[in-house]
């Protein structure tokens, strides 16, 4: 083990004594407390930071920051999933408007480039804290009379069961890591370029018809991605006929 992964390892065990939010010691306590040198020190803490345990903030220190969201790759709304986890959902509509598909969403949609398509942005929330932004794209056909005040604070698709008869059975989702630009910085709330989850899912309805396409972009510093996986069966090797085995 480095000498640097060993100080990490030994400052996030002072960390989980720690509450959120909490200030954790100084780079000069913590390289006498743990005898290594502030470089040391420092490149732990810089480690620890893009991992999402620790905030440092210029001229303030360096604290203790709220635990990352396990976010099990299945087929749930964001509202269900935080309910699941005992957290407050809620969403802030930034935008609604109807546009045609055009080429690269018609592709996505199964739909002609000139079929109309709802395009609303919405600002997710767990507990008041911006968690994500996510874009969803539906045919208006499918969704007619959908505001954004439809939007605010509800699931959505609770609003296409409960209010178009729409009920989405499953989809493919894609993922890969990303920074955030202007735009999802400042509506995050957070620092320029900051590590992201960017998801884009294509859903469909039990009848098998495609309803939407969502774009997503998720804080990297707030969720970290958990799957089931299983052992592949080992193969079976072949068996060697000997001279006298034929039949």
């Amino acid at each position: 083990m480095t000498k640097q992964r060993e100080t990490r390892d030994r400052v996030l065990d002072l960390i989980e004594g720690l509450g959120v939010g909490e200030a954790i010691p100084s780079e000069r306590q913590l390289s006498a407390e743990l005898g290594v040198s502030r470089l040391t020190l420092r490149a732990a803490l810089d480690e620890l930071a893009r991992e999402g345990y620790v905030v440092r903030r210029r001229g303030s220190g360096t604290f203790v920051s709220e635990p990352k969201i396990a976010q099990e790759l299945t087929m749930t709304s964001f509202t269900e999933d935080m309910r699941r986890r005992g957290m407050e959902p809620g969403s802030r509509t930034l935008g609604l408007e109807v546009v045609p598909a055009g080429a690269r969403l018609g592709r996505f949609l199964h739909v002609s480039p000139s079929e109309r398509i709802v395009v609303a942005k919405r600002l997710r929330l767990a507990d008041r804290e911006t968690m994500a932004i996510e874009t969803l794209h539906v045919r208006e056909a499918l969704v007619p009379g959908l505001t954004r005040r439809d939007l605010d604070g509800q699931s959505f698709y609770e609003i296409l069961r409960d209010r178009f008869g729409i009920v989405i059975a499953g989809g493919a989702q894609t993922i890969e890591p990303t920074v955030t630009n202007e735009e999802e910085s400042e509506a995050l709330g957070i620092p320029l370029h900051s590590p992201a989850f960017l998801f884009e899912r294509v859903t469909h309805s039990e009848g098998n018809e495609i309803v939407e396409f969502v774009h997503s972009i998720y804080r990297g510093d707030r969720y970290r991605l958990v799957t089931d996986v299983a052992a592949l069966p080992s193969p079976r090797r072949p068996v060697l006929a000997g001279p006298n085995s034929w039949s």
